[in-house]
């Protein structure tokens, strides 16, 4: 009998492809069965997202292992379509080359750049000459509505700066972030004021922009700042837990003096 694992070895996308046929056929798993677009792309969203950690995580085992998540539901969503007669996977796999291929002529055509500020340049005019769709009208309709709002703010910003409009500079963002803070002090002085949600949503935007000026993506920045965070608190908690004590009977002075403590230098 074959190992499991040599067996393993020899799978290929082939075999993942005849794999979705059988869970979605006539004997297949039940629930694989009654899955739609619209029940799997939920599933497909949490899958990046764990992939997103196990990227951050540079645990190349758990990598490798998310990869695979995402890739089977990009398939799986591909079969249902074939199913309906709109495409296949095939089709998927040669517009995304026939795309990407137009994109790079610097890589398979003749065009020529200086550096990767060209190509980004070049991408995105590239880009917006493909925009045909009659429901785009603006180059932010091409930013997902459903983005993740700092994420969303980022992509609304870069699209913007790169078709010319540039409101400001660095030095200029800098001191309308500030502005909005002192504008944020005040709302919350004064209750009649415009709501304090806008001007915490302005200030987060302008930082947003403050990030993309120095190629610092903020969702990353973010990201890293919470992981931080959470691992300082952690080793808090453990070091409460090891005097025999809980967080909430210790005082604000305690607390301090824990937190500083456990600072990263």
């Amino acid at each position: 009998m074959e190992h499991p694992e040599i067996k393993e070895k020899k799978s290929s996308l082939q075999d993942l492809i005849k794999l979705i046929e059988s869970l979605r056929g006539p004997d297949g798993c039940p629930w694989d069965r009654k899955q739609t677009p619209q029940s799997m792309v939920v599933y497909l969203i949490e899958e990046i997202y764990e992939l997103a950690e196990a990227i951050e995580s540079e645990n190349l085992d758990e990598i490798c292992e998310e990869l695979g998540d995402v890739l089977f539901h990009i398939f799986f969503l591909a079969r249902m379509f074939q199913e309906t007669g709109s495409f296949s996977i095939d089709d998927v796999a040669r517009n995304i080359t026939r795309k990407m291929t137009r994109r790079h002529p610097h890589v398979f055509g003749t065009d020529t750049v200086n550096s990767t500020d060209d190509i980004v340049q070049n991408w995105q005019k590239i880009k917006l000459s493909e925009n045909n769709k009659p429901d785009k009208d603006s180059i932010i309709d091409t930013v997902p509505a459903k983005l993740p709002a700092l994420i969303r703010a980022y992509l609304i910003s870069d699209r913007t700066s790169k078709a010319g409009f540039e409101s400001t500079s660095l030095s200029g963002y800098l001191s309308d972030t500030e502005k909005n803070l002192a504008e944020l002090k005040s709302t919350l002085s004064d209750i009649g004021k415009k709501p304090a949600d806008q001007q915490i949503g302005d200030t987060l935007f302008e930082l947003v922009n403050v990030a993309r000026c120095i190629s610092i993506h903020p969702e990353t920045a973010l990201s890293g700042s919470v992981k931080r965070f959470e691992n300082r608190f952690k080793r808090m908690e453990g070091r409460i837990r090891e005097s025999g004590k809980k967080i909430e009977d210790l005082s604000q002075n305690e607390k301090d003096m824990l937190w500083a403590g456990t600072k990263d230098y």
